[in-house]
């Protein structure tokens, strides 16, 4: 997509010295780096790619994305890019549909990104790329920094603190030590397509289930411009074998993404009168926070390559973000009471703070059944349409109000056909 707002993003060489590196310069890496150089903290954030840069993703920002942004201070520039959205449409697999109230917008990562660096660097963070992590620094057992290259060769950093903030590409979870599953929770291929003619009539969030999509789901997003991410995902994209490795379920995911255009009108009418903007692009999403150990001494991993990502939603932006401010948070903490270098200070402060949030993405994990089920979307959304009490509880899921799990359990299935 062509870049409208490009701005320049100051650079600097890989220093020797810092306080904390923080590896990957996403929403969780760059909101980490923010947070910590607004509190005063000496932070190198480092990226593999120059920015600008693509990012493979629905590009949806839902209300924990817009809390997190206004914390970072930068939710006024992101909503006068993004295009703002007032509803989910959920649509079934008969092809029934309930509109769910909420407070979105759409702006592409390659934008959004750009921003999210910008202000960590506005914020005080130093940013070196193009940087590829390659290893850690130990001594006696402790990260002491870590081992980058560079485009003028290897250098060493040495710092107190490394936050692993890399996504869901496991390379460097699996360099640093931190990897406990090397294949992703699900999958996503997504494009961006141009179709004038479909501006004002794809103005929601749209979410399709259907029985050829089983396992997963087809999306629709409006962004600026007259351009529209469509794309289609698969949780729960792999399964483990006997001798515990993990595997890919028999799938071609662009067969997956072409059965949501031969089984969804708008998204067929889309991609037939529309100009595709680039490639088809596919993903990784790693979900529920397990798959990563999130702390060793020295060491912190937050965002996506701690599985930041809800498995029946497939959001991950917010909590990205939520996950590197609590990671922020516990080296703050630490060095504000005099103790920045106490390992066991900064590493249970922030397991705890996971801890906390952990419940939430257990809830998503079971309400993610619904996907591979999608005939159940056929009721949810027929009482949807009976009931404001019903449409109000979807609604607070998307708020985060609502327990998504009561809801799309197999008990709260059971009320739905009782309410």
């Amino acid at each position: 997509m062509p870049d409208e707002h490009r701005q320049d993003t100051p650079e600097t060489a890989v220093p020797d010295r810092c306080e904390v590196l923080v590896v990957g310069a996403g929403p969780a890496g760059s909101a980490c780096a923010r947070h910590l150089a607004v509190a005063g903290v000496d932070v190198l954030l480092v990226d593999q790619h120059d920015f600008p840069r693509d990012k493979v993703c629905g590009d949806g920002l839902i209300p924990d994305a817009h809390a997190a942004l206004r914390r970072l201070g930068a939710y006024d520039e992101v909503a006068a890019l993004a295009q703002p959205v007032a509803h989910v449409r959920c649509v079934a697999t008969r092809g029934a549909h309930c509109d769910v109230p909420g407070t979105l917008s759409v702006l592409p990562r390659r934008q959004l990104d750009h921003i999210l660096v910008r202000h960590a660097v506005a914020g005080g963070a130093r940013l070196a790329t193009p940087v590829r992590f390659e290893a850690p620094l130990e001594e006696a057992g402790r990260v002491v920094g870590a081992r980058l290259k560079t485009a003028a060769g290897v250098r060493e950093v040495r710092s107190r603190w490394v936050v692993i903030a890399s996504g869901a590409v496991p390379q460097a979870l699996i360099a640093a030590g931190m990897c406990e599953r090397h294949t992703p929770s699900g999958v996503a291929l997504r494009g961006y397509v141009r179709n004038d003619a479909m501006v004002g009539r794809i103005a929601q969030l749209q979410i399709v289930w259907h029985s050829r999509m089983k396992g997963g789901y087809g999306w629709i997003f409006p962004a600026p411009g007259g351009v529209f991410n469509v794309g289609a995902g698969l949780t729960g994209s792999h399964v483990r074998t006997a001798a515990g490795k993990g595997r890919m379920q028999d799938v071609n995911l662009r067969r997956f993404f072409d059965a949501f255009c031969d089984v969804y009108a708008p998204a067929r009418e889309l991609m037939a009168g529309g100009t595709l903007q680039g490639e088809l692009k596919g993903a990784p999403l790693r979900c529920s926070l397990i798959g990563a150990r999130w702390s060793r001494p020295g060491m912190l991993v937050t965002g996506e390559a701690a599985g930041s990502t809800y498995a029946f939603s497939g959001e991950g932006i917010g909590k990205a973000m939520e996950t590197a401010a609590l990671a922020a948070d516990a080296l703050i903490a630490a060095r504000a009471g005099g103790s920045s270098a106490d390992d066991e200070a900064v590493r249970a402060r922030y397991e705890a703070s996971l801890e906390a949030i952990k419940p939430k993405f257990d809830l998503y994990e079971i309400a993610s059944h619904v996907n591979h089920r999608p005939w159940l979307t056929d009721l949810v959304v027929w009482r949807a349409n009976r009931s404001p009490r019903i449409l109000r509880r979807m609604s607070g899921v998307l708020e985060e109000t609502q327990n998504p799990g009561r809801l799309l359990s197999w008990k709260g299935i059971a009320k739905l056909l009782l309410e």
